[in-house]
């Protein structure tokens, strides 16, 4: 008999603490989650107060019977599933699967895993907190209600297929990156001509160094910026003001969930649901806190340890203890900011990516318990004896190095002006010497498309979602094909250069640079745009940004106690449920449709629309009694920007390569894509390749490459009752005709004989294992 059987989510979590726990304790995973809402509309039970219809998934049962096998045997039971929300909630179905009472059975927290902590924690059980399950119920309820009456709505309105879906939180993240599109591609670009001298000044060994002054004014045209210049022909310049200040930088809090998802974008490169991954193992492992927190609060014991790290390596100046204040209200995911557990320790030994995060985390946390950096900030003032404007010259010199010792906080935006660092030795009416002075044209810029980290930054500014919300959001927008995450290799672009020389001649010179350079940025796709304009326009109030963080307060206040959950359930889906009805009645289909000009050989009309199976490009009208001609929108080009000439580039395919196999290799496009076609057989081409470059050897290599894979997947076929037996991505099935049937788990495929084939395929979805024959059937 198991005395005390301890249940975590991870096998990684159970491995660690049972060494910590002894012989008395067995501990256990339950593998995330042990029960889930229903896939189909039977989920929930709007008419019985929004009952949710949970089942246990086939491929939890397993794991299921094992915890009621030695739950039913053990002396007492402890859940120690994690301390937000969805951990609270784990521990309730575990209660509901494996009858356990949840005000009497054992429930236990800890924000790191270490064995302090897990003792400290076992001897401190608590029973279930009710109000954060009801909490994290109630969104996953509203989220799946939205879902699942949003959804078919898109279907019908927005596009035929049914791959279209739409989330509460996941449209509000959408919205964001298409506005954000659309004010790029409105962007008007300015140019100005930023003025910048150059003078040579004796250093205090009499060597000459330059000094960098920049004019108080930008010109708008080149011939104001000419102007300038010239009278700067002869002109003298005098010091006129010496400003010397102190100033100080602080530095930064340490980590929450959306700052280390945005720290590991800037300095690690790491996309936001690596970083959650890798966090989670440093967690599981004992190496850092619980990584899913909006907390900026640190332990007293983790800032004496901090303390003394600092004092130990660099000195007592640089330690300068202090607490940070969460400025979000409704911080309940946690107790503590994510911090290493050992503050002595700057590095694990164990390499790759876990070891560069515990890094920057080991880093963040100690910087954040350390002195300010001090500067000394000079500002010097230049005259110009011709003109009116002054130039200003900048530097900047670290009197104190303070955090900055072990840490500096990176930044999405780009530095707004350059400053210098020690200036030369500078008097005050001491005349300069001109040694050359340019005026460059500059560009206004848009703004930034997002990244994950920085949408990370947008969504938690707004008061949408939650720490353990962010990851997923931003994995299913792309998942879904709503936002791509992608380079672009930018434009090369002209710029005006004029220089006046020491010697008094301007000259005008033209130099390039390049402009619109996007690297792992988030790209809205078609489907996206025309879904987005469809529910502003029919559903403004579950888009609204202000909406969606009033909804996220309202869970808080769930958790809290202070709101009961079906009522606030209630108060939002009666109107909304309505109001989808009423627009599935009247709103018109979207198209995105849009007229590109006539076809230079038909004269017949050419669009670019959002068609069943994506963006595509057609000639002709659909009433017209010959066929029109389709073909897909593909590679960067978007229902939005597409021009005719594009248009009539996708529209020369098919294209004939040469011939293979006795047969026309030909390059075509479908309603399902693009395709090589050789022989009456069909090769998809992949999405991110331009079917007007694929060359012959490249078409040859698409057909090996699935010719290969199908040998991969097959294992043995009934010709004569066009009956095969593969593999696929979910195991392996039969196949008759288009049709194909499920192999259940404790059939060996390779035994399969034709009747037992055939038995399979006749019997009914949960009834198909066939009889067990024999070796000579």
């Amino acid at each position: 008999m198991t005395k005390n059987l301890l249940i975590v989510e991870s096998p990684a979590k159970a491995k660690t603490i049972e060494k910590y726990l002894g012989k008395d304790f067995k501990v256990m995973s339950s593998f995330g989650h042990v029960r889930d809402l229903a896939k189909k509309n039977d989920a929930i039970d709007i008419e019985d107060g929004y009952k949710p219809n949970y089942i246990i998934p086939e491929e939890k049962k397993k794991v299921v019977a094992e915890l009621k096998k030695i739950a039913k045997d053990a002396e007492t039971v402890w859940l120690a599933t994690d301390e937000d929300r969805e951990g609270e909630a784990i521990s309730w179905h575990l209660c509901e699967v494996l009858n356990l009472d949840p005000l009497e059975t054992k429930r236990i927290v800890f924000h790191e895993i270490t064995k302090e902590a897990i003792l400290k924690a076992v001897s401190k059980p608590r029973t279930l907190d009710l109000n954060l399950v009801n909490a994290q119920q109630a969104r996953r309820i509203l989220d799946r209600l939205v879902g699942f009456e949003l959804s078919p709505l898109l279907w019908r309105k927005v596009s035929k297929g049914s791959s279209l879906s739409a989330g509460r939180v996941q449209s509000v993240a959408v919205r964001l990156i298409v506005e954000r599109e659309a004010e790029i591609e409105a962007h008007q670009s300015q140019s100005q001509f930023r003025i910048q001298a150059f003078f040579l000044v004796p250093d205090a060994d009499g060597k000459m160094r330059e000094l960098k002054a920049e004019a108080s004014k930008r010109f708008d045209q080149e011939e104001e910026a000419h102007a300038f210049l010239k009278d700067c022909i002869g002109a003298a310049f005098q010091i006129t003001d010496i400003q010397v200040k102190p100033a100080k930088r602080s530095p930064a809090a340490p980590f929450t969930t959306s700052t280390l998802q945005q720290e590991a974008s800037r300095k690690l490169s790491f996309s936001v649901a690596r970083t959650m991954a890798v966090a989670q193992k440093l967690y599981e492992n004992g190496h850092i806190t619980y990584m899913r927190t909006d907390s900026l609060n640190l332990s007293e014991t983790a800032l004496d340890l901090a303390a003394k790290a600092i004092s130990d390596r660099y000195g007592k100046k640089y330690s300068k203890p202090q607490r940070y204040k969460t400025k979000n209200s409704g911080a309940q995911e946690a107790h503590e900011a994510i911090r290493p557990t050992d503050m002595t320790l700057d590095q694990i030994g164990i390499g790759g990516d876990e070891e560069r995060l515990y890094k920057l985390i080991w880093q963040r946390t100690i910087a954040s318990q350390m002195a300010d950096a001090e500067f000394e900030r000079t500002t010097v003032r230049i005259n110009i004896s011709t003109r009116p404007e002054e130039l200003a010259a900048k530097g900047e010199v670290v009197i104190f190095d303070g955090f900055l010792k072990v840490y500096a906080e990176g930044t999405d935006e780009e530095p707004s002006e350059e400053m210098e660092g020690l200036l030369p030795p500078l008097k005050l009416n001491q005349a300069l010497q001109l040694d050359k002075m340019n005026a460059t044209e500059r560009f206004s810029k848009p703004a930034a498309r997002y990244t994950e980290a920085s949408l990370v930054r947008k969504l938690e500014e707004l008061g949408i979602g939650r720490p353990s919300t962010y990851a997923p959001t931003i994995s299913t927008i792309q998942k879904r094909e709503y936002v791509v995450k992608g380079d672009r290799e930018g434009e090369v672009r002209p710029y005006q250069v004029l220089e006046l020389s020491g010697k008094g001649a301007i000259e005008r010179r033209t130099e390039t640079e390049v402009t619109g350079k996007e690297k792992a940025k988030l790209f809205p796709t078609d489907i996206a745009i025309l879904v987005n304009s469809f529910l502003t326009e029919h559903f403004a109030q579950v888009l609204d940004y202000h909406f969606t963080a009033r909804i996220e307060k309202q869970f808080d206040e769930i958790a809290e106690g202070e709101t009961d959950w079906t009522k606030m359930i209630d108060g939002f889906y009666r109107p909304f449920h309505k109001h989808i009805q009423e627009t599935m009645e009247t709103a018109e289909r979207v198209t995105g449709q849009r007229l590109l000009g006539p076809d230079p050989k038909s004269g017949k009309p050419v669009y670019a629309r959002m068609g069943r199976y994506g963006p595509m490009v057609q000639v002709g009208e659909t009433e017209d009694e010959e066929k029109p001609r389709f073909a897909k929108i593909v590679g960067e080009l978007s229902l939005q920007t597409i021009t005719l000439e594009q248009a009539m580039n996708l529209l020369a395919l098919p294209r004939t390569l040469g011939t293979f196999r006795d047969d026309d290799l030909v390059i075509g496009s479908g309603r399902f894509g693009p395709y090589v076609r050789n022989a009456g057989k069909f090769y998809s081409i992949p999405r991110d390749e331009d079917p007007r470059t694929v060359t012959e050897e490249r078409a040859l290599e698409i057909i090996e490459a699935k010719e290969e894979s199908d040998r991969q997947k097959f294992i043995m076929a009934f010709d004569e009752h066009d009956i095969q037996v593969l593999n696929g991505r979910w195991g392996p099935y039969i196949k008759q005709g288009k049709n194909n049937y499920k192999i259940p788990k404790d059939v060996d495929p390779a035994t399969l004989t034709l009747e037992q084939c055939q038995e399979i395929i006749s019997a009914p979805p949960k009834a198909r294992s066939p009889r067990k024959k024999a070796k000579n059937a």
